[in-house]
C-alpha cells in the first residue's frame, strides 16, 4: 500500500530511497551461513519487475473497504498492472471498469498471501513468497484473498 501512494503521487515524488538493505529493518536478512530474503522485499521486488510505468488515475470507494488499489500501465501501452492490497482477514471482490481499452480476458496475476498476517521468513523456513498463475479469468470483478498483496497484469486488445 506504501508503494501504491508512491505511484499515485509519482508527479511529485520522483524518487523514493530504501534506507537499509541487510539485516535489522532490510529486505535481506543474513545468518553466519545463509541470506534469505525477509517479506518485505517481497513486493519491492514483484512491483519492479511487473508494475506498469506509467500512473493511472483508480476511483471507487475500495478505500471505504480498506482496500488499496493501484494501477499503471507500460510505457508501450500494451498492458495494464493493477495492484490490489487486501490487509483483511477476509477475501474481498471489487468490480473492475477500465475506461478506454479492452482488455483481455485473462491475465497473469502474482500474489503474496498466506494464512498469517504475522509470518515471517527465516533461513530455515520461508514462510512467505510470490506465487504466480497464468491465465486467469478476468471480468467486471477481482477477487483478492485476504492478508494478500496481488498484482494483475492483462494485455490490452
Amino acid at each position: 500500500a506504501g508503494l501504491h501512494e508512491y505511484f499515485r503521487n509519482s508527479d511529485i515524488i520522483h524518487m523514493a530511497n530504501y534506507a537499509q538493505t541487510v539485516n535489522v529493518i532490510g529486505c535481506i536478512k543474513t545468518t553466519k551461513t545463509s541470506a534469505f530474503f525477509d517479506t518485505t522485499a517481497l513486493p519491492l521486488m514483484l512491483y519492479r519487475r511487473e508494475f506498469g510505468s506509467v500512473p493511472l488515475a483508480v476511483t471507487g470507494n475500495h478505500s471505504e473497504r480498506a482496500i488499496d488499489i493501484a494501477a499503471a500501465k507500460t510505457n508501450d501501452g500494451n498492458v495494464i498492472t493493477i495492484g490490489v492490497v487486501n490487509p483483511q482477514s477476509k477475501p474481498q471482490t471489487i468490480g473492475l471498469t477500465v475506461d478506454g481499452v479492452k482488455l483481455q480476458p485473462t491475465a497473469t496475476v502474482w500474489r503474496i498471501d498466506g494464512n498469517d498476517p504475522d509470518a515471517i521468513n527465516t533461513a530455515k523456513k520461508q514462510s512467505v513468497g510470490i506465487v504466480e498463475q497464468k491465465n486467469v479469468p478476468l471480468g467486471d470483478h477481482i477477487t483478492v484473498p485476504a492478508y494478500s498483496v496481488n498484482l494483475f497484469r492483462v494485455s490490452v486488445r
